[in-house]
């Protein structure tokens, strides 16, 4: 394969090109109550051809690209994309920013290859997940259980010289537990993503157990009061709210395209109190947003993006480097051969404090305000962010006290990270499914992580007192 590409590199008469080929093998099974709804397997080949030329003094070219969907096109693909290229004039011209070529060879470790694995096991490790949150209580009137696994065969070379191949694989789980009482209706979620295989997903029953027990719960639960409040994030609430609420931000390609976005991410503002790091960790072990090269030939690496509380960096692609003057980060991704890359995110983080402090030292001083955990999604809109936590606790008087529901954390992001006044030292990253979108490409595997973070004062939305 790598001979073929190289030689249809060869023949483009492009200034840059770059080709990708992608071989994925891909099962899923999914039960709705005790009904399973699909089984599935299934295999996808094709790739994607770039193009650029530099041209003269009057710009140069536009980015040509291609995909198919059959080897037999790849020459034809190749000279349409450098095609494409010439006809688009832009100015100022395309530049990438310098990255030294790379010959790698990388198999990630498959922890039991899926595709030895038959669809009848999947389907019974997931009928007895879904059957574990069934057999909580007769309050669990709906469940939704979904496996998915694929292992991708992956090439790409480039016109300077990059040639590698890889082998990647990924699974998920996820459960999603109703329980239902005369009118009100309450849900628990679990979800579990790993750039793994098969054995990593053994032994997981008692998640599920958990989300459907909580969901049954909240029935009884009494909604928050709405207000202002310290507030504690668990870890995943914590990773959530940095991806979507200062991650995105971070992407170049939005920063370098937004005037309004330029002026907020100035490297050097201040953006919180010494105590908070924020990064994104492409070359974490075993996590779904890791990968040696990102989609560019780029390898991963840990990017800083607050040190200290200041803005210190950003995420790049070859392209956006190249167009503010900054290095490559390896966070140019494509979610399939059907896409070109953009800037993503990979593994994205709050570090863990340094203190040494405990969840216990962060409430210890609170008299009265909650504990905000999991999260069901949320909105953001530039500075301004909304989540929903999957549930929350009251703190009173430094203890965890009482759980209480429908608990939504609001306000300006810039407002609320200046405000995270403590992290406590037990980083952990969340391992969930689901995906991130952004320019029509999703679910692209992301990480979260973080440790418990407090904010000293967060908007609370809930029950409003009469």
């Amino acid at each position: 394969m790598i001979d073929r590409l190289a030689a249809a590199l060869r023949r483009s008469r492009a200034d840059y090109v770059e080709i990708r080929v992608e071989r994925t093998w891909s099962t899923a099974v999914t039960f709705r109550g005790r009904r399973l709804e699909s089984a599935t397997a299934s295999e996808d080949q094709g790739g994607f051809v770039r193009a650029l030329h530099a041209g003269g003094g009057g710009g140069g070219g536009g980015w040509g690209v291609a995909s198919f969907t059959s080897l037999d096109r790849l020459d034809a693909m190749v000279d349409r994309a450098g095609e494409l290229s010439r006809a688009v004039r832009v100015d100022p011209p395309i530049r990438l920013a310098d990255v030294a070529p790379h010959h790698a060879d990388v198999q990630l470790d498959l922890d039991g290859d899926v595709r030895g694995v038959s669809l009848a096991e999947k389907k019974r490790l997931l009928q007895a997940y879904n059957g574990a949150m069934l057999g909580v209580s007769d309050r669990i009137v709906d469940t939704l259980a979904v496996y998915r696994d694929e292992v991708s065969e992956y090439w790409y070379v480039n016109s300077q010289g990059t040639v590698l191949h890889e082998l990647r694989p990924e699974v998920t789980l996820s459960g999603t537990a109703v329980a239902r009482r005369d009118g009100t209706i309450e849900k628990g979620l679990e979800s579990i993503g790993l750039r793994r295989g098969w054995k990593s997903v053994q032994d997981k029953a008692a998640g599920f157990r958990e989300v459907a027990e909580r969901a049954v719960q909240l029935l009884d639960a009494p909604m928050v009061t709405g207000g202002t409040y310290p507030v504690i994030l668990d870890p995943e609430l914590a990773g959530v709210f940095i991806h979507e609420a200062f991650g995105h931000l971070s992407e170049a390609d939005f920063v370098y395209e937004n005037p309004q976005a330029r002026e907020m991410m100035t490297v050097g503002r201040r953006f919180g109190k010494p105590v908070l790091n924020v990064g994104d960790n492409g070359a974490a072990a075993g996590l779904r947003g890791t990968l040696p090269f990102d989609d560019e030939g780029t390898p991963t690496q840990d990017t800083t993006l607050i040190k200290d509380g200041i803005l210190v960096g950003r995420l790049h692609s070859r392209e956006t480097a190249a167009a503010m003057g900054e290095r490559p980060t390896g966070n140019a991704r494509a979610i399939s051969f059907r896409h070109a890359p953009i800037v993503r995110m990979t593994n994205t983080y709050i570090a863990g404090g340094r203190g040494g402090e405990t969840f216990e030292d962060l409430i210890r001083d609170v008299k009265l305000g909650v504990y905000a955990c999991g999260a069901f999604g949320g909105q953001t809109m530039l500075e301004n962010f909304s989540f929903t936590a999957a549930y929350g606790r009251m703190i009173r008087d430094g203890h965890v006290a009482e759980l209480v529901k429908d608990v939504v954390l609001a306000g300006n992001l810039f407002q609320t990270l200046d405000r995270i006044d403590h992290i406590a030292a037990d980083f952990r990253w969340n391992q969930m499914g689901g995906g991130c979108g952004k320019g029509g490409q999703y679910p692209l595997p992301v990480t979260e992580g973080a440790p418990h973070v407090r904010i000293e004062e967060a908007l609370i939305g809930g029950d409003v007192p009469g």
